[in-house]
């Protein structure tokens, strides 16, 4: 079970913050630093000192890390063209060499594209199929040829499909709850399907969604990573748990129903009944940034036991 942390700096976190977590993630010896990508806190928090942008941020940890994988959960569509978006991964990736991994998903949260002024589009689920088509297409395409697309919402004409990434295939993730769409569009893209903030009977489901539409193509269920996203609350005692709720504001209880909380037992225990239903990574989320002693305890006794 790979364990990768998870952060959300639009609740309130700058470079300095994400460069000592992502550090801090390398030295533990968890696999990967993800982030949002959003640009407008959500809740009551006052989201201090302001968003970062996903991207620029990984370029950033690329060259101050050396081992971790780097990506996103989930870059918004919405945020992107398509072509854009492909030159901008490839270099992230070049600069970290070959450590990088893109989330992508339709972008969701209107509010945000009203305060920066960011088109919000009814279509969004046909714009993000052509976004992954033009995407792994560019990306795809051998040097010295070129590419070209005619969609729905882009065209590209003789694009010289550069800069490629480092990694012959930078792993492209898909996520979400949808029932048909989403395993159909992971099944033809994805290298990992993601489902986030889901109980063990959803994960199930969703996971077995995509495993057949996956067959329905040819595909073997198994050449997909399967992966859950889930808040995490960890402590040596039950005072720490709750010390540590009350600071991301929610109540223990409900962290331990619908997340990976309590004890370190306790939470080996519910990432063990995750694996059982299919899942062989697991992103933590990482709700206070200035806890360092949470990813140490983490690291030292539950990733220490999972093997």
């Amino acid at each position: 079970m790979d364990l990768r942390i998870f952060t959300e700096p639009q609740q309130g976190a700058g470079y300095d913050t994400l460069l000592t977590v992502a550090k801090a993630t390398e030295d533990l010896g968890f696999d990967a630093f993800f982030r949002s990508d959003h640009y407008l806190r959500m809740g009551t928090v006052d989201g201090l000192p302001g968003p970062t942008d996903a991207w620029i941020t990984l370029a950033g940890l690329a060259r101050e890390t050396k081992r971790i994988r780097l990506g996103t959960l989930m870059t918004a569509g919405t945020f992107r063209l398509p072509g854009v978006l492909a030159i901008q991964v490839a270099q992230v990736d070049q600069m970290s060499g070959g450590r990088v991994e893109l989330g992508l998903g339709a972008g969701w949260f209107e509010e945000e594209h009203k305060a920066y002024g960011i088109p919000f589009p009814k279509e969004k689920f046909g714009r993000l199929e052509e976004q992954l088509a033009i995407v792994t297409g560019l990306w795809g395409t051998p040097v010295g040829e070129e590419f070209s697309y005619d969609g729905t919402y882009y065209q590209l004409e003789k694009s010289p499909a550069l800069p490629k990434p480092a990694q012959t295939k930078v792993p492209v993730l898909i996520g979400g709850h949808g029932a048909t769409r989403t395993p159909r569009l992971a099944a033809r893209y994805a290298d990992e399907f993601n489902i986030p903030f889901a109980s063990l009977e959803d994960t199930r489901r969703q996971f077995g969604r995509v495993r057949a539409a996956a067959e329905e193509i040819g595909r073997k269920g198994d050449d997909l990573v399967y992966s859950n996203a889930l808040v995490a609350c960890v402590g040596k005692d039950d005072a720490e748990v709750a010390r540590r709720a009350a600071v991301i504001g929610r109540e223990v209880e409900e962290l331990k129903a619908n997340g990976l909380a309590g004890s370190p037992a306790e939470v080996v225990d519910k990432i063990g009944r995750y694996a059982e239903a299919g899942a062989s990574r697991v992103y933590l989320q990482m709700l206070d940034l200035d806890d360092l002693d949470h990813l140490e305890i983490i690291s030292s006794q539950v990733q220490s036991q999972l093997g």
